[in-house]
């Protein structure tokens, strides 16, 4: 025991700890001053967040310099050590290092960033944190983004997916917008025209500033992708269903509110048809059909015909 103490207080490891009590020290002093600094900076209530984050960042990046310093100092061959201690980091901690790397190509190449509407994977929602081995969610909907009602579950996920996964940015790429559709069924009997009418000065006026600047943006995008021609106008679908003539309304809409973009549209439908007397809704219904009664004149006298004639007979 006598040998080995001695051997620990040869290579000064006393020492050494010592000093790393006073960098972990000087760590925390240094992140509480960064972030009373970063504070005073003039910006919205909201960069707070960012802000801290970088405070900490720094910090920890200062507190890994100095511990290196400390435990390093004692080792003739720095190249030597920091081989073999990368080959057993490598292979001991392989996720970690990737999550790292991930965190790394969050920052570098911004596939997303705090704030943005994202889906990875089966996983949709608001990036409200990204750390150095995750990144958390804000959980929008239980399978993507159709549902726009955010749940209050936060959702880790591991850097590393970013490698694996597809991601879908919401906020973030060509334009700022999505396409949001909502149909609507009129009886056949209805004056379908004037419905569509209706629908198209309806969305037109939901979205109408949304399509010049998604035009702007267009613009700046097709510089760096191959981007064929695309309207952006609001438009109205006419289609034959089961159970009346169905009308499709698309229009650009914010992605962070087009629930409640959805519901505004939805209302002036149903008051603007309840005002028209030859507008009414389709639904699932069932009827008898006579073609004696009902059916084309032809048809009519038709059956007429054969059945007198089998009276006949």
């Amino acid at each position: 025991m006598k040998n080995i103490l001695a051997y620990i207080d040869s290579m000064g490891v006393h020492d050494r700890l010592f000093d790393s009590a006073l960098a972990f020290v000087f760590f925390l002093f240094l992140h509480w001053t960064l972030v009373r600094i970063f504070l005073r900076f003039p910006h919205e209530k909201q960069k707070d967040f960012l802000w801290r984050k970088a405070a900490t960042y720094c910090s920890v990046s200062v507190l890994f310099l100095l511990l290196a310093f400390v435990w390093l100092r004692g080792f003739h061959s720095l190249s030597t050590f920091i081989g073999l201690f990368s080959a057993g980091l490598a292979i001991a901690l392989k996720d970690p290092i990737t999550n790292v790397a991930g965190w790394l190509f969050i920052l570098v190449r911004k596939p997303f960033e705090t704030g943005d509407r994202v889906q990875v994977g089966n996983y949709a929602g608001d990036v409200i944190d990204i750390d150095i081995f995750q990144f958390t969610l804000l959980e929008s909907g239980t399978a993507g983004v159709s549902k726009d009602m955010r749940t209050g579950r936060l959702i880790k996920i591991s850097n590393s997916t970013v490698f694996t996964e597809p991601q879908v940015n919401f906020t973030k790429g060509l334009f700022e917008y999505i396409w949001n559709v909502i149909e609507v069924c009129v009886t056949f009997e209805s004056d379908w025209k004037k419905a569509r009418t209706i629908l198209e000065e309806i969305v037109t006026a939901e979205g109408e500033d949304r399509g010049r600047r998604a035009k702007e943006t267009m613009g700046k995008a097709s510089e760096k992708y191959m981007i064929l021609d695309m309207g952006l106008e609001p438009l109205v679908l006419a289609a034959i269903g089961d159970n009346g003539v169905i009308l499709t309304a698309v229009y650009l809409c914010d992605p962070l509110s087009r629930r409640s973009s959805s519901s505004r549209v939805s209302e002036q439908i149903l008051e603007r048809f309840s005002r028209e007397a030859d507008v009414t809704f389709a639904y699932n219904t069932q009827r008898s059909f006579s073609n004696v009664a009902e059916g084309k004149p032809a048809t009519r006298i038709g059956v007429t015909q054969t059945g007198t004639g089998n009276a006949e007979k």
